[in-house]
């Protein structure tokens, strides 16, 4: 099993331990603090740097072995370039960066301070949050280890901070958060046999622990509401589809809720339209929306956040049995518009066409925002940078972009307009379920938006470039990323908690 971290705060004069992690400008230039804490040792590092031609560029690295004059095994030196005003983000990938560096070390000290100045208390965090999700790993199933590999130990991890208790506090809320993001990678990781819909829904009705209040309809529950744009999606797979709402109601008494909805198809072969073979294995993480949601979920119970949240995800499999959904076949939908079956493997819209309906008919949300790996075509457009925004609500749209640019899960505006709904106009029934190659994200999100009942402000996030086998970067280093649980609790708690 991978390695845990336990994260632990000191104040910055404290004497680190273990491996000492220490950033430093261009130039050589340490904090005030830092300078203090590393002065026997000053005239070493100065040598060491000289020898590795090592001036502070950003991302650059030394390291020093048992240095003497300071009680610590390990010293490393991390540069964080030309001293520009840091950022959020600059935290958040500092903690990653220095989890990187800290390697199989069993406890270890970051000093929470650049040549600019003392880390404040969110900053702090924020260092505690990247390292704690550069850190996961998702290995349950390897039973070996390779030759020469040594079982990685538990580490112990202490930021040293200016404001211990300030820190704490802050630490507390992105503590929950990155326990929803790992719960949403996982969840990415599984491997398809673990993870059908049946057991997707069990693993939700853990929430309950955190307060959440969980509803799981089955098929026949399903089939009562009308819901056969989703059930058509399953009908081909041994395991029955669910449809899970998960609720948590920590805001005012009556308060519409807001909500997120999620694309849960735990495998995709295509369905009758199938797919090729090369590459179908990772069709397990079709279902990665669903695990935002679900980790998100977890992120605000977690933190006892003072909003009401509905979370809802329609879980399927896609499978090409005889009783499998035909291209041809016309279905009705919980709205009772009528959708023609072009391609079997356009199937994530129609999972999520009835549980957009069921949320804003039920709950009469603030908004909706759905999640979904939902086209290829917005890979093409965005590669794995950013995610596509589509919206019918600027402030809702203008809210999410900056949630994605305060914590580096980007999005990027894409177009709706009624020029594109021609393309999904069907001869034999109300629409059909895909338009062809041509604007494919586009006509994917036109066809979401004709199932978002009275008006509600709504946006769809297609995450099919990031929120799986997405690059991995200094926080990440998972096959599935988690991406918009951070996301999404941003969103919430500048714009919603009371």
């Amino acid at each position: 099993m991978a390695a845990a971290l336990k994260i632990g705060f000191s104040p910055l004069q404290t004497a680190p331990k273990g491996t000492v992690v220490a950033f430093c400008g261009e130039g050589l230039r340490f904090g005030p603090a830092t300078q203090k804490t590393l002065a026997p040792v000053a005239d070493t590092i100065a040598r060491a740097a000289a020898t590795a031609r090592f001036k502070g560029a950003s991302g650059s690295a030394i390291e020093l072995l048992a240095p003497a004059g300071l009680a610590a095994e390990r010293l490393v030196v991390i540069g964080t370039g030309k001293g520009e005003e840091r950022t959020e983000m600059d935290a958040l990938k500092l903690g990653g960066v220095a989890l990187g560096k800290i390697g199989k070390a069993a406890e270890a000290t970051i000093l929470a301070e650049t040549a600019e100045g003392i880390f404040t208390a969110a900053e702090a965090a924020d260092l505690a949050l990247g390292a704690q999700l550069r850190a996961y790993e998702f290995d349950r199933y390897k039973t070996k280890k390779k030759d020469g590999e040594d079982a990685r130990p538990d580490v112990k991890l202490t930021i040293a901070a200016a404001d211990v208790a300030a820190v704490r506090r802050a630490w507390a809320r992105r503590d929950a958060v990155a326990g929803g993001v790992r719960l949403a990678r996982d969840l990415v990781n599984e491997p398809p046999n673990v993870l059908f819909p049946m057991e997707f829904a069990r693993r939700c009705m853990e929430l309950k622990k955190l307060g959440v209040t969980v509803e799981v309809l089955d098929v026949k529950a399903m089939q009562k509401l009308g819901m056969n744009a989703l059930l058509g999606v399953g009908q081909g797979s041994a395991h029955d589809s669910r449809l899970v709402v998960m609720r948590w109601n920590g805001g005012r008494k009556g308060e519409a809720p807001v909500s997120f909805i999620g694309k849960g198809v735990c495998f995709d072969t295509g369905g009758i339209s199938i797919k090729p073979a090369g590459g179908m294995e990772d069709m397990k993480g079709d279902m990665a929306g669903a695990a935002a949601v679900t980790g998100l979920m977890h992120a605000l119970a977690a933190r006892k956040a003072k909003v009401n949240v509905v979370g809802a995800i329609g879980v399927v499999e896609n499978m090409p049995d005889g009783r499998a959904q035909r291209p041809g076949d016309i279905v009705t939908a919980m709205s009772g518009q009528t959708i023609e079956i072009i391609n079997t493997d356009a199937e994530g819209r129609l999972v999520l066409a009835d549980v957009l309906w069921y949320v804003a008919k039920r709950f009469k949300p603030k908004f909706m925002v759905d999640l979904a790996t939902l086209t290829g075509a917005i890979i093409i457009s965005l590669g794995s940078e950013h995610a596509g925004l589509f919206s019918n609500d600027d402030t809702l749209s203008e809210r999410l972009t900056a949630a994605g640019l305060a914590t580096g899960e980007k999005l990027w505006r894409m177009p709706l307009s009624k020029g594109y709904d021609k393309l999904i106009d069907s001869k034999f029934a109300d629409v059909k379920n895909t338009g062809g190659r041509p604007a494919g994200s586009i006509t994917a999100a036109q066809f979401l938006q004709r199932f978002v009942a009275d008006n509600t402000p709504w946006a769809h996030l297609d995450i099919a470039g990031t929120g799986m086998g997405s690059p991995q970067t200094d926080i990440n280093k998972s096959w599935g990323s988690g991406f918009g649980v951070r996301l999404l609790d941003r969103l919430v708690a500048d714009h919603y908690e009371a």
